[in-house]
């Protein structure tokens, strides 16, 4: 009797785990849809629509399942890459939002601290990087050592001789750094400007 008794338990404790495995969602069905998604996104010729729809259901995939470790660590990847495609196109701002989405998920991701920490840096400029600007220098060298300019922190001035652009700046002191174009090159630079802040 006792035998029979231990069989039928440990049956019912079998099937009751069967049931379970079968209630659970086959995420690995799903997550061969999103590599199938992966490998158009990935060829040589592969185009931005195909790379967005792999970005796309990667996401969605994530949505779902919170808790898929693959599934998260590749989609942390997505986004520090964009992160970073945003950094190097001067959007720190946006930048940093997408940086510190990704260490939410992963705090020890050292690529996101860096990222997340020269896009800091970027923000606010210093003393000593405005005392690098020189008379002269193109847009693009004033970019590489300062970064761009924040949406809206920039200004241009028809003049009759020429026209002036102004790149503002916050300094990491909290106040206002301008740097001056003429006819796209350096002419001035300045910290704790007077000119009105543009932008927020």
């Amino acid at each position: 009797m006792r035998i029979f008794a231990l069989v039928s338990a440990l049956a019912a404790a079998l099937l009751g785990g069967c049931n379970r495995i079968a209630d659970q969602p086959d995420h690995q069905s799903e997550w061969r849809q999103v590599l199938e998604h992966k490998k158009a996104a990935t060829a040589a010729d592969a185009s931005p629509k195909q790379k967005q729809i792999y970005a796309d259901s990667v996401r969605a995939f994530v949505q779902k399942h919170p808790t898929h470790g693959r599934g998260r660590a590749v989609w942390n990847r997505i986004q520090l890459e964009f992160a970073d495609d945003l950094a190097a196109m001067g959007r720190y701002q946006d930048a940093v939002r997408f940086y510190r989405v990704v260490l939410s998920h992963d705090p020890a991701n050292a690529d996101a601290k860096r990222g997340l920490a020269d896009a800091m840096n970027r923000l606010a400029i210093t003393h000593e990087k405005l005392l690098q600007i020189d008379k002269g220098m193109s847009k693009h060298e004033v970019a590489s050592i300062l970064g761009r300019p924040l949406p809206g922190w920039t200004e241009t001035r028809e003049r009759s001789a020429a026209t002036i652009e102004c790149w503002y700046y916050r300094t990491q002191t909290g106040g206002l750094a301008a740097v001056y174009f003429r006819e796209g090159r350096v002419f001035a630079a300045e910290e704790a400007s007077q000119a009105a802040r543009l932008g927020s």
